[in-house]
């Protein structure tokens, strides 16, 4: 069909016509990455590519024609040279070229695909199409750090004219007609219903999976139900293993959505393991994976498997952890460089440089080390010599120059920055880092090297999820540059080289919403919607939605059980007696025998049972979480099935002792009473089952009766059956029940408590409401009531500004900080009447079953003050365990609130004095630090995913 209108909705030219009669005898399939070769089965897409249509609810399907999945079919061959809007130095691979046809269809896309391979390519797309029609288009990432280097990188692309940055740090350009931003920025935008949504076009959501994040996971949410429905989403993510179920729920909320999931990784992956020969001092350096499965060689190197007797008699390991220095020279041996050394420590990562360069291990020329002087000249010729010497300058140029780096979040940006373009071009071969690195920057290595698969989060030890592990190893392989990549696992007394196996062969990453009614949110809501309306836009989260999805399965499971109740009470009818009556003959039988033998087999059982251990339960297979012991003697086993529900059994609730039938690997942190933790263990099980584990028949342990000796044997067998069946009925109905009401019983109870503190009255805001709308803030609902009370009234800027670091900063060391310090007794007092205010709230919270606020936090208040007040980085990191990099995020953060409680303060003097402390504290390394040039050095040819330069 020959287009009539353009897709910008404007008449066809005659060379659009001649160009799609043109486009019709190509083979889109003529070209495509050498390392992608397979097929579709309709023999357009290859087969790894799976290209989704997800359900429109708001839609009936009873008129699809012929006409409309002939379209479908085209759109699936992808587009073809003539249609493409942006110039590439490569050919595009088949997935790319489908979801630029979704998008010339007029469709939203998800695309799922491996890091790397090209999903910014859809997105570049979307860009140029929007600038073609006149139109505006966003990109919004989660973190500063990669809205600035996307901005870079359009700049360079479209010119910088033509592109601005909004973040909490910078505002530039933001007429522009292509924006970036951070998320949070576009969520403001659209509740304050600003007019640069008017001719808005696209959005481009990167690192879309981040909707799971606990604390910002909702603002993903927010913007894609309140956006404008007229605005088309590209929505980039990670892959994640229910890619489609996300698709369907845009497609619910906003219109057609495509889903392209890509699985083929740019460049193929190497899974490799390293353990230390404690006998010999060498290193071992094998495959994790021999054809998909795990090398039978890594078990012996298990640590309970291999030890020996020292020369006391003492056992001990054969192996250990390899020493980082030699890791390093094993990889330079083998070519591996440059290599990204995951290490979850700052100062681990910091160690590691320092050991490295002490060891002399030198991987740079006398050229290479002259262009990194000159890149680190120019990079922090905005710091002073007195600020570079507190940031410890010469360590780590001298670790620069010898091609080895550290990096992680306690680095201000400008050395962070300098390191991601040293290692860019290639200066630099060796990077220890954080897992912060992992989040989205661009700097693919040859190698990726995760110390530990387990990470301190302050309480507890976690093992890696297959997201993450995924999300690390996504940097092995530089597309155009290298054939293969390597992942190196390193060995742990803490880890099995069967969890590593595991590990690097699975491909499940469920993603899971994190969505919750803030108190913001809430105001926000009650400001643009009737009541019955916000109650349906909390409906329309994914978080309901895949609640839903549950709540659906456990109906159907309600429906079976309910039908096997009546049919057990028609086995009990019809074996002649009723009910009561035999519940009275058990009750005397098991009160003449005393009923022990049994109860005590049992409950020796179940006190064996281990968390991880599976069994057979009711039919179906349940997960032991934890077994407990009461005062009486019993054991109460808590379990959870496949659909995440919970389940509680002693002696008296199972027939015979269980049988264990398998064992899952439970996640890490080891959080039982957790729903997000509950989920991954029933997602386990659902994979278990799928595998198609052996098992004795499940219902062989509940079905026996405990006495079949006796004319009554069967009937007691049915009657147990009843009662359990029973239990289960009552217990999946408050399941259901609770799941069903639980986002809208958290919105009611929020509106209560604003109700209460004079924020809403009758659905409508108040004053009080009015500025609480304005402030975007985890403390949202503090700083909005600190401000109604007059708490931040008649402060000079320093002493507000350290009042207001209460809210940003959360001290999170195991160790405890040092007691606050406070210029006069004014402002010790200030801080009481905050921890009151937090407290009051929590009282409320806890009343309504509110999750707790964080509460105020003043170890940062003196750096504040001394800050505001003018001193210098040196006097006011004197003797503070806090580092440039925490110092320098804190401060922006605080200047990003100060800027909200000078917009939202109704009284003058507190609104100016905000204005000017924000304005006091955005010098020397933190603007430094905030500063994002648009002609920044980029590495020429490191890039192939980049587009080539327009003609």
């Amino acid at each position: 069909m020959l287009p009539a209108v353009d897709r910008c909705g404007h008449p066809a030219t005659a060379a659009q016509v001649l160009a799609a009669l043109a486009g019709r005898h190509r083979d889109p399939r003529r070209r495509g990455h050498p390392e992608r070769r397979s097929h579709h089965p309709h023999g357009d897409v290859r087969a790894d590519v799976h290209l989704l249509r997800a359900v429109d609810l708001f839609r009936t399907h009873a008129a699809t024609s012929q006409t409309q999945g002939r379209r479908a079919h085209e759109r699936r061959r992808g587009v073809s040279e003539d249609e493409l809007l942006v110039n590439y130095a490569f050919p595009l691979d088949n997935f790319q070229r489908a979801a630029i046809a979704e998008l010339h269809a007029g469709h939203s896309v998800l695309v799922a695909a491996p890091t790397g391979s090209g999903k910014t390519v859809v997105a570049e797309h979307a860009l140029a199409e929007a600038l073609r029609c006149g139109e505006r288009a966003f990109y919004t990432t989660p973190i500063k750090a990669l809205s600035n280097q996307k901005f870079r990188d359009l700049c360079q692309r479209h010119g910088a004219e033509r592109v601005g940055l909004l973040t909490g740090d910078n505002s530039i350009n933001g007429d522009a007609p292509i924006v970036v931003m951070t998320t949070e920025v576009l969520r403001n935008m659209i509740y304050a219903k600003a007019s640069a949504l008017d001719d808005l076009r696209y959005v481009v959501l990167d690192e879309v999976h981040y909707l799971e994040d606990a604390y910002r996971g909702p603002v993903w949410e927010e913007v894609i139900v309140h956006l404008p429905k007229r605005v088309r989403l590209v929505c980039l993510s990670a892959t994640v293993s229910n890619a489609p179920e996300l698709a369907e729920w845009i497609t619910a909320v906003r219109g057609p959505t495509t889903v392209i999931v890509e699985h083929t990784r740019p460049v193929e992956l190497v899974n490799l393991y390293c353990a230390a020969d404690r006998s010999s001092d060498r290193l071992h350096l094998i495959p994790t994976l021999l054809d998909g499965r795990p090398n039978p060689e890594g078990h012996r190197f298990d640590a309970d498997n291999h030890k020996r007797r020292d020369t006391r008699g003492r056992s001990r390991r054969m192996f250990s952890a390899p020493s980082r220095v030699d890791v390093v020279d094993r990889l330079r041996e083998e070519r591996f460089l440059p290599v990204i050394y995951f290490i979850f420590s700052r100062a681990a990562c910091d160690d590691a440089m320092r050991l490295c360069v002490d060891a002399g291990i030198r991987l740079t020329t006398a050229d290479e080390r002259t262009r990194i002087r000159e890149i680190v000249d120019a990079r922090t010729a905005s710091l002073s010599e007195s600020d570079l010497t507190v940031l410890g300058y010469d360590q780590w140029l001298l670790g620069l120059e010898q091609g080895i780096a550290a990096h992680h979040a306690g680095m201000v940006p400008p050395f962070k920055e300098t390191v991601e373009h040293l290692f860019t071009e290639g200066l630099v071969k060796v990077v220890f880092a954080t897992e912060t690195l992992a989040l989205g920057i661009n700097m693919p290595a040859r190698t990726v090297v995760i110390e530990k698969l387990t990470k301190f989060t302050g309480d507890t030890h976690e093992f890696l999820t297959s997201g993450q592990y995924t999300q690390f190893t996504g940097r092995a392989g530089r597309r155009g540059i290298d054939t293969v990549g390597q992942a190196v696992v390193l060995w742990s007394p803490f880890v099995t080289f069967q969890q590593v196996a595991d590990l690097a062969s699975s491909k499940s990453f469920v993603l899971r919403s994190s969505f919750r009614p803030t108190y913001n949110m809430t105001a926000n809501l009650v400001r643009r919607y009737p009541r019955d309306e916000a109650h349906r836009m909390l409906n329309l989260s994914f978080a309901q939605f895949q609640t839903d999805g549950a709540v659906v399965r456990m109906e159907l499971r309600l429906q079976r059980r309910q039908r096997e109740l009546v049919e057990l009470n028609d086995t009990l009818t019809s074996l002649g007696a009723p009910r009561a009556h035999v519940e009275s003959l058990r009750e005397a039988q098991q009160l003449a025998r005393g009923d022990t033998n049994r109860s005590h087999s049992v409950e020796a059982m179940l006190s064996r049972l281990k968390p991880g251990d599976v069994i057979a339960l009711a039919g179906e297979r349940a997960v032991v979480l934890s077994v407990a012991y009461r005062r009486a003697g019993s054991v109460r086993v808590r379990l959870v099935d496949q659909d995440a529900g919970l389940i509680t059994i002693g002696s008296t609730d199972i027939e015979e002792a269980p049988v264990v039938i398998a064992t899952v690997e439970l996640p890490m942190p080891f959080t039982p009473n957790n729903a997000t933790f509950q989920r991954d263990v029933a997602d386990q099980l659902r994979r278990l089952r799928a595998r198609k584990v052996a098992a004795r028949e499940p219902r062989e342990q509940i079905t026996r009766p405990r006495d079949n000796r006796g004319p009554h044997g069967k009937q007691f067998q049915i009657l147990d059956q009843i009662e359990r069946t029973e239990r289960e009925i009552a217990d999946i109905t408050n399941r259901v029940r609770s799941q069903s009401e639980s986002l809208a019983k958290r919105f009611d109870d929020i509106l209560w408590l604003l109700s209460q503190w004079g924020y809403v009255n009758d659905w409508h805001l108040t004053d009080r409401g009015q500025q609480l709308v304005r402030i975007f803030h985890e403390c949202d609902l503090l700083i909005a009531e600190a401000l109604a009370r007059g708490i931040f009234d008649g402060l000079d800027p320093a002493s507000l500004a350290g009042l207001a670091s209460c809210f940003t900063y959360e001290h999170r060391s195991p160790n405890p900080p040092n007691p606050p310090w406070f210029p006069s007794q004014v402002l010790r007092e200030r801080v009481e009447q905050l921890t009151a205010l937090a407290d009051e709230l929590n009282a409320l919270e806890g009343a309504r079953r509110i999750p707790p606020s964080r509460g105020v936090d003043p170890t940062f208040f003196a750096l504040a003050h001394a800050w505001a007040a003018g001193n210098t980085l040196e006097t006011v990191l004197d003797d503070e365990e806090v580092s440039g990099g925490d110092f320098v995020r804190n401060i922006r953060q605080l200047v990003d609130l100060l800027r909200q409680i000078g917009q939202a303060s109704t009284e003058p003097a507190t609104a100016e004095s905000a204005r000017r402390a924000a304005d006091a504290i955005q010098r020397g390394v933190v603007l430094a630090s905030s500063v994002v040039d648009a002609s920044a050095d980029k590495a020429p040819g490191n890039d192939p995913t980049q587009p080539a330069p327009a003609p």
